[in-house]
């Protein structure tokens, strides 16, 4: 594990579990790859019945980060299975489950849940299974002693696949677990490569490091910066990494900065109007070269027109972005070939993390729990379901 941070000035009450917790990713996304290996034949077997299902479909769900997820692997699951696959949060389906469950379509439903006690978890779980004639249940949490997890033990249409205890965050913003969860669903949409993509954690275990060892005073002198908006853009799989790095920020500083996300192409209808000379702009990359030309051709018009006061690149082989004017790249190119943006995602959101947790600092928050109002849970409070 790299030591993140050096806080003498914070009390360790305050920070005990998410520098941990961000700090610990890289070695925690190789014991994740170990523990999918381990039930490699357990997954398989349960994943090849239903690919032999006509017509099935596939929902992603969670609710918050948990539903990120989703949109970062509807695509990859799509390719990788030839099935019709939506991402689409539970707290979506709980509340209009006639307008997403078609009773005639068989559905795996595919649930990623940090602790797997929301309400809406369960609730979606049970609707999923009142409204589908044909369903089937793929859990993915964090927490073996969770709601989810219990309700999970009554049926025999459903697997369960329990993260390693690390990545079961107890800090409020989710990091490991985020992280961590992404990575299981990747492998197991492509469970019969499981071995070959080995290499691919492996090599995302040292981006992770090397963003730590290279950035982190970067980012420690940017959290200081009076910065008030955040932008985060990105394209398919890393559309969905924008938001939740988005989303990080927000939450780690407890709203006071303003964030957003939104694809490179979809920036410019509108959204476009929320830079200013406080903002923060921070692009993810596509390994694609026909993505990077529309995201380059944004940044080269953002650079002659607008007014900002930081930009931030994250990408693999960023040469093409020499002249760009960006202030900060951060070029993951290990000299080998890129690796896929949907893996990929999962580097896209550590500078978020880390940026989250200085500028939390910064603004004399709590970084463990810095919803100053108890607004915001680790799990969320006060949701009532209601029947249908």
């Amino acid at each position: 594990m790299i030591e993140l941070l050096e806080l003498e000035n914070v009390e360790a009450e305050k920070r005990k579990f998410i520098v941990k917790e961000i700090s610990g990713q890289s070695a925690l996304w190789q014991e994740v790859y170990a523990a999918i290996l381990d039930k490699e034949k357990e997954i398989t077997d349960f994943l090849n019945i239903l690919w032999k299902i006509k017509d099935l479909q596939i929902i992603l769900t969670g609710a918050g980060s948990s539903a990120f997820i989703g949109e970062i692997l509807a695509q990859t699951f799509y390719t990788n299975t030839g099935k019709l696959t939506k991402a689409i949060p539970t707290t979506d389906l709980v509340t209009h489950p006639a307008g997403y469950f078609d009773r005639k379509t068989p559905t795996l439903l595919i649930s990623f849940a940090r602790s797997g006690n929301s309400p809406e978890s369960i609730a979606t779980f049970e609707l999923a299974e009142k409204f589908q004639d044909t369903v089937y249940h793929l859990i993915i949490t964090c927490n073996r002693e969770g709601d989810l997890v219990k309700k999970a033990k009554s049926f025999t249409n459903t697997y369960v696949f329990i993260l390693p205890e690390k990545a079961n965050d107890q800090a409020l913003a989710m990091t490991g677990s985020f992280t961590s969860m992404t990575l299981v669903g990747l492998l197991i949409s492509d469970i019969k490569n499981i071995c070959k993509n080995e290499q691919i954690i492996l090599r995302l275990s040292k981006f992770c490091e090397t963003i730590f060892k290279n950035f982190n005073p970067v980012f420690r002198k940017l959290a200081d910066r009076d910065f008030k908006r955040v932008v985060f853009l990105g394209s398919g799989a890393l559309k969905g990494a924008a938001k939740e790095a988005h989303l990080k920020i927000l939450e780690m500083t407890d709203g006071q900065i303003i964030c957003q996300y939104d694809s490179f192409l979809g920036f410019r209808h509108g959204p476009r109007a929320v830079i200013d000379a406080s903002t923060l702009l921070v692009y993810f990359f596509s390994n694609d070269p026909y993505v990077f030309k529309y995201e380059l051709d944004l940044v080269r018009s953002i650079k002659e027109t607008e007014d900002f006061m930081f930009t931030i690149g994250i990408g693999q082989g960023l040469h093409e972005l020499k002249d760009a004017g960006l202030d900060l790249m951060i070029d993951l190119n290990d000299g080998f070939a890129k690796i896929p943006d949907d893996f990929f995602s999962v580097c896209c959101v550590i500078p978020a993390q880390v940026i989250g947790l200085y500028k939390s600092i910064a603004l004399g928050l709590v970084p463990d729990s810095p919803s100053q109002n108890g607004g915001i849970h680790r799990t969320v409070q006060g949701v009532i379901i209601y029947p249908y």
